[in-house]
């Protein structure tokens, strides 16, 4: 089995080997071993026989990733004595690490780095522990994820997430304490065991091996006695004090006598003020109780006048259901009756219709007869008409000479039709032009209201900072006529950036009282502004004058191309737009002209910029240089600021593209002008041509009415021709029409006959139904006067029984008050007499009270004689009677105070006396066990030793340790184990010995102890390790981790062992290369060579 690590140091590969287990496995990283002696290699045992051979809480497995000098490496250790063997930094050590922080050990247990992140392998983000318990309900899989970055941990158990205490909890209930040096002895706290002392060995041994409860005993009991400590302490003082106090108290109380009579008369005072609520509360009880019996003799009355009350009752209501049924059948006669003469209503409707009809059929008799005379007027009428058209067309003649006039007019209408449509077609081209026009002005118009509304944002800045020179802004449009020649607004308005990023190197640039300045190119135009803005106006403002000359064009002092290897890109003056006027002030007052400004690269490279360029005064990214020369030394002295964020120039607003927009919007206006006029042109020779065609076709309209009149005659005629024919086809024949509306009559006549006979019964059932009515009408009448009468009497009844309620019900009232005052008064007397409620009267009082007159007046004239009497006592000083009363209260303050202290002694002494006897016997057995077991070891190596349970005095439990004595020599006596006396060999032994003593009655499921055999001699280490084994393989033994550098030879194993060896070097084997059965058979062949050469 091969396990892949780097060194911390190197980059070799470690290898962890089981011995005696031929395991073929080339892609895991590790393999269970069995554990076998070096000379024989015995047959390796199943997983379920070897985990039976487990205890609860051992160690099956334990996988490492990224972890101190492993990069990935799974170790399975056998049940019982595990030997960790390997040189100096091959990675034992990291095993034991892994072991502590895995099961939720400190970092200071391990005595190795203080921060779990160190544990994690150098140059990785994280690494993880893994390590798996036998349990025999299911292995229990604890995993430890270790993050470098913020030193911190994530834990899992059996592949979900969970929390650090949850690991701690299933520790504990293991039995594992890996903060325990009885159990976990790693290699940098060997040195510590000796160190530690009896106290701190007894509480290790006691939580290692000892029941769980001998531990608890042993604090309970320290705890104990110091509260024992205190409480003797505190009780003789307090004895002392109260013993004298009573003596003063007795030698007091003859010089309160009178006071003590006075006290007695307003004790009687107080006992008379007692009684006097209980009396009261007596004298309202009774009264109560009188009440009660009215009321209680009112309400049988009332029970006994609703049993009478009931048969009239019940007869009330026979009568009132009696009268229901026949309110009832009356209803339903009347719906029948109803019903009824509905029927003869829808008869007497239907003869109604019929005798409609009867009139519709002569009606409709008459309308014919009114249409046949009506069609003899209309072909009387139609033959005048075709008569006087006839002699109307014989007198007209013929038109044949009007068609050439027509013919002229109609050549003269088609060309001034023509005409019209090339004007529409012009004018729709001039509307289309136009509204291409208007939408170009309107796209014009909108992007300069974008650009004014950057300006107005910058004009919004300067009315919040600078409010006068936003007002002397606002006067100066208004009065530009005043001005010989061009005055600027401030150079903040008129200056437009091309890049907004660039604004702040021209605002830390240009002071701030530059950039608020009017810009004059005459200086008395200047004097004018400044006398009427501030003189008058008192405003503060600046104004500055351009140069005569103009510095706009100026040249730098230097090309870009030579600066641009510096990471400069651009000069001031190119990064904004100006006036030409402002750019010249600009340029020769701060220079903008000849300032460059850099990138990052220039700032990356400054001080050779600085060096190289002879530049004064530059800007990198983020920062402003100035640079100057000293007169005297002629050195270079440079000064750096950070640039402040831009705050009025980062609206930015290209003064060249708003003049083109005005110039272009200019140039709209006109097009549309020109259009405007144009199309006015069109309309008025359009206007002209529709006259003349309106003229044209008037004249034209009338030859044709002339022309087409003959025509027109001819058609009425004829038409009228046709019509005529047409009425004196449509004649009506008014014979037949009366007989047929005669017949109909005849038959609507049989159905009124036949409806009258229908109506006729329909009538005679309802008067019928009308008798029967009449009698149920009668029999409800009498029912009515019945019910009526026992009505009445119900009610007088019924006023007789509300005035007995309304009686019980004042009655009742009057209980309720009663009532609530006697527990008024009840309260009143037991708060009185400080009693809880419900509580009965206490017998003292009882007593006291019998003695007492039982009458209200009596009580008051008694209470006024005792006050009286006490009056005339003379009493004391209040502040002796109150001083009194305060040394007699703090004497029995006192007295209780020390009777608890007293009881509280004798409870603790019990209480220690019930846990030493729980706890001292169990540990002198274990101890004394523990001794034999150690003197034995001792005796095995010709060596003395001995354990015992060593105090100084048996009631100090915190004094309490065990000593471990020894002796290496015969000359010399035992001695005690220190830090000082025995040499490290001998420490060692020492402890190994000791902790073998622990391994038969550990309840630990494990135990580690790392290179303990360091400093031992070879006879030393020999034994010791015999001993390891014949005690740590021993059954039903916990399991052991011995980890040691080297292994002297010819030693004795035993076959359920495991060894392991961990091996690093630069030759060794990848795991992935790693082949143990060949090794083994290689190893194999060399024996029987060896064998046949001999």
């Amino acid at each position: 089995m091969a396990a892949n690590s780097k060194g911390r140091k190197t980059s070799q590969t470690s290898l962890l080997t089981y011995l005696s287990q031929s395991v073929d496995d080339t892609t895991r990283n590790s393999v269970r071993g069995t554990g076998a002696s070096p000379r024989s290699r015995g047959v390796p045992r199943s997983v379920s026989q070897q985990h039976s051979s487990f205890v609860e809480g051992s160690i099956v497995r334990i996988r490492m990733e990224n972890f101190l000098t492993y990069d990935s490496c799974e170790v399975t250790p056998g049940s019982h004595l595990n030997m960790i063997v390997g040189a100096n930094g091959t990675g034992k050590s990291s095993i034991v690490c892994a072991i502590c922080l895995g099961l939720a050990g400190k970092t200071s247990f391990t005595g190795r780095a203080d921060k779990v992140g160190l544990y994690v392998k150098h140059g990785c983000a994280k690494g993880s522990v893994e390590i798996e318990l036998f349990r025999s309900i299911g292995n229990l899989r604890i995993r430890r994820e270790i993050h470098v970055a913020n030193n911190q941990s994530s834990w899992q158990i059996n592949g979900e997430n969970t929390t650090q205490k949850m690991v701690e909890e299933h520790i504990a209930n293991l039995n594992i304490q890996v903060g325990n040096m009885c159990q976990f002895l790693p290699q940098e706290k060997v040195g510590e065991f000796a160190k530690m002392s009896k106290t701190e060995l007894l509480e290790a041994t006691e939580k290692s091996i000892g029941p769980p409860e001998m531990f608890k005993h042993h604090c309970e009991l320290k705890n104990f006695r110091e509260k024992e400590k205190e409480l003797e302490s505190a009780c003789p003082p307090s004895q002392k004090w109260l013993e004298e106090a009573n003596k003063r108290a007795i030698r007091e109380k003859q010089l309160m006598e009178p006071h003590f009579q006075q006290v007695k008369k307003y004790d009687s005072i107080d006992l008379l003020s007692l009684k006097m609520p209980w009396v009261e509360y007596e004298n309202v009880r009774c009264e109560y109780e009188v009440v009660k019996q009215q009321r209680d003799r009112l309400k049988d009355e009332l029970k006994r006048l609703k049993e009478q009350h009931a048969p009239m009752l019940r007869q009330a209501q026979v009568m009132e259901k009696q009268f229901k049924e026949l309110d009832m059948k009356i209803r339903n006669k009347g719906t029948e009756i109803k019903e009824t003469a509905q029927r003869c209503k829808q008869k007497q409707e239907v003869l109604e219709r019929k005798d409609t009809q009867i009139e519709e059929i002569n009606h409709a008799l008459r309308m014919k007869r009114d249409e046949e005379q009506d069609r003899q007027k209309r072909i009387s009428n139609t033959r005048r008409m075709i008569e006087a058209w006839q002699t109307e067309l014989n007198t007209i003649g013929d038109f044949d000479h009007l068609q050439p006039e027509i013919d002229s007019i109609s050549l003269e209408l088609r060309r001034i039709q023509e005409e019209r449509s090339n004007i529409e077609s012009e004018r729709s081209d001039i509307r289309r032009e136009k509204e291409n026009q208007e939408r170009e002005k309107k796209r014009l118009a909108n992007h300069l209201k974008q650009l004014a509304d950057m300006m107005n944002l910058k004009e919004g800045k300067l009315r919040e900072r600078f409010r006068d020179t936003y007002n002397a802004v606002m006067w100066l449009r208004e009065n530009k006529d005043r001005f010989q020649k061009n005055v600027y607004e401030p150079i903040l308005l008129v200056i437009n950036m091309k890049e907004q990023k660039f604004a702040k190197y021209i605002e830390n640039h240009i002071p701030m009282n530059d950039l608020k300045a009017f810009v004059f190119e005459n200086g008395t135009d200047m004097e004018v502004f400044l006398s009427e803005v501030r003189d008058n106006q008192k405003l503060k403002v600046n104004a500055v004058c351009a140069p005569n000359h103009s510095y706009a064009g100026m040249a730098p002092s230097r090309s870009l191309e030579q600066l641009k290897k510096y990471g400069f890109i651009s000069y001031l003056r190119e990064l904004f737009d100006a006036p030409e006027a402002v750019m010249s002030y600009l340029c020769h007052q701060h220079k903008v002209h000849d300032v460059p400004v850099g990138t990052a690269k220039t700032r990356a490279m400054i001080d050779q910029v600085i060096k190289e360029s002879n530049l004064r005064h530059l800007y990198t990214a983020e920062e402003r240089y100035i640079i100057k020369v000293s007169a005297y030394t002629n050195k270079m002295v440079s000064s750096n600021a950070a640039l402040r964020e831009s705050q009025f120039l980062t609206f930015t607003v290209d003064a060249d593209e708003r003049r083109q927009l005005e110039e272009q919007l200019q140039e709209v206006h006109l097009k549309l002008q020109k259009l405007d006029s144009q199309m006015a042109e069109l309309s008025e020779k359009q206007r002209r041509l529709e006259q003349k065609d309106n003229q044209l076709r008037q004249r034209k309209k009338e030859l044709l009415d002339l022309k087409g009149k003959k025509r027109s005659l001819e058609q009425k005629i004829s038409t009228k021709q046709d019509s005529l024919k047409q009425m004196e086809q449509d004649a009506i024949n008014l014979q037949d029409e009366e007989q047929n509306a005669n017949a109909k009559i005849r038959d609507v006549n049989i159905q009124k006959a036949k409806l009258v006979c229908d109506l006729k019964q329909l009538i005679r059932a309802c008067m019928v139904l009308n008798m029967e009515k009449g009698q149920l009408v009668l029999e409800n009448m009498t029912v009515t006067s019945e019910k009526n009468r026992l009505e009445s009497e119900c009610k007088n009844a019924a006023s007789n029984q509300r005035s007995l309620e309304l009686q019980f019900a004042q009655l009742d009232e009057k209980k309720s008050r009663l009532l609530e005052n006697c527990k008024s008064l009840m309260k009143k007397a037991s708060e009185a007499c400080d009693m809880r409620p419900g509580e009965g009267l206490p017998l003292e009082f009882q007593t006291a009270f019998g003695a007492i007159p039982d009458t209200l007046d009596e009580i008051d004239a008694l209470l006024n004689e005792e006050r009286s009497r006490a009056s005339c006592i003379t009493g004391l000083n209040a502040s002796v009677v109150e001083d009194f009363k305060k040394k007699t209260e703090e004497i029995e303050r006192y007295t209780e105070e020390l009777t608890r202290k007293k009881t509280e002694l004798d409870n603790y002494q019990s209480n220690i006396s019930k846990v030493k006897e729980a706890w001292l016997t169990p540990l002198k057995q274990l101890v004394e066990q523990i001794n034999e077991k150690f003197s034995e070891f001792f005796r095995s190596m010709q060596c003395a030793g001995e354990v015992d349970l060593h105090t100084e005095n048996e009631e100090e439990y915190d004094k309490y340790g065990i000593r471990i004595r020894v002796k290496f020599r015969s000359s010399t006596q035992l001695h005690e184990l220190t830090p000082h006396h025995q040499s490290g060999g001998e420490r060692s032994v020492s402890t190994m010995l000791y902790l073998m003593a622990l391994q038969e009655f550990s309840r630990s499921p494990f135990r580690v102890v790392d290179e303990i055999n360091q400093g031992m001699d070879p006879t030393n280490e020999r034994r010791v390790f015999e001993l390891v084994v014949k005690t740590a393989c021993k059954e039903n033994t916990p399991q052991y981790f011995f980890i040691t550098p080297k292994l002297l030879q010819l030693l004795t194993y035993a076959d359920n062992m495991t060894v392991l060896f961990v091996h690093n070097g630069p030759e060794m084997l990848t795991s992935s290369k790693w082949n143990q059965k060949a090794f083994l058979r290689r190893r194999k062949r060399v024996q029987q060579d060896a064998t046949v050469d001999q």
